[in-house]
C-alpha cells in the first residue's frame, strides 16, 4: 500500500534539512512524495544548498505542487495522506498555520492535516523566540501538530554538519511513524 506524504519547505534557514527529508522519503518504496516549496524557500535553498538543489529535489518528488496552486490535490481533506512535514518551518508559516490563514498551498495543506487529524510535523526554525512565536507553537500543538525544532543530538557526537542534518531529517521522518523500524536506532543507554 502506497502512503502519501507531503513535504513543505518554507523560507527559514535550514533548507538542507528539508532537502534531506525529501531524499529519505523518496527512497521509501511505499511512499508517494508530494512537494510544495514557498517562494522564500526557493531563495533559501539556492543560497544554502546550491542552485541545483531545488531541481534535484523536485526530481525526487512524485508530485511537485506550485505554492500558488490552492486547488491542488493536497489542499483537500478527501486526499488522504500519512502526514506532512514542514522543514524548515518559518515563523511566518507557523503563524499562518496557527491562525488558520491558508493563503498559499503549504499553509492550506498543513491546515488540512490538522482538520483531518493527521500527523503534522513542524521543524520550527528561529532563535531566539519571542512570546508570539511561543504562543503560535502552543496553538499548533493544541491542534495536534508536533513542533520539532531542529536541535542537534550532540550526545551522538556528530563530526560534520552533514551528520547533524541527516540525524535531524531522519528523526523528523521517524516522527511520522511510517515504518516499524525507525531510521534512528533506539538509544540503549
Amino acid at each position: 500500500m502506497v502512503r502519501r506524504v507531503i513535504l513543505g519547505i518554507s523560507g527559514a534557514s535550514g533548507a538542507a534539512i528539508g532537502v534531506q527529508i525529501g531524499r529519505l522519503l523518496a527512497a521509501m518504496d511505499d511512499v508517494e512524495l508530494h512537494l510544495v516549496v514557498t517562494s522564500a524557500a526557493r531563495r533559501t535553498i539556492a543560497h544554502e544548498a546550491g542552485n541545483e538543489a531545488l531541481g534535484r529535489l523536485i526530481g525526487l518528488a512524485d508530485h511537485f505542487h506550485p505554492e500558488s496552486n490552492i486547488g491542488a490535490s493536497i489542499a483537500s481533506g478527501s486526499f488522504r495522506t500519512a502526514g506532512m512535514i514542514v522543514a524548515p518551518c518559518s515563523m511566518r508559516s507557523l503563524a499562518a498555520i496557527a491562525t488558520g490563514i491558508t493563503d498559499n498551498l503549504l499553509t492550506r495543506a498543513a491546515d488540512v492535516q490538522l482538520k483531518e487529524r493527521r500527523r503534522l510535523v513542524l521543524l520550527a526554525r528561529e532563535t531566539p523566540l519571542h512570546l508570539g512565536h511561543l504562543r503560535n507553537m502552543v496553538a499548533v500543538t493544541e491542534m495536534g501538530a508536533v513542533v520539532m525544532p531542529p536541535v542537534p543530538s550532540f550526545y551522538r557526537n556528530p563530526a560534520t554538519v552533514e551528520e547533524v542534518v541527516a540525524h535531524i531529517a531522519a528523526r523528523a521522518v521517524d516522527v511520522l511513524g511510517l515504518t516499524d523500524m525507525p531510521l534512528i536506532p533506539e538509544w540503549r543507554g
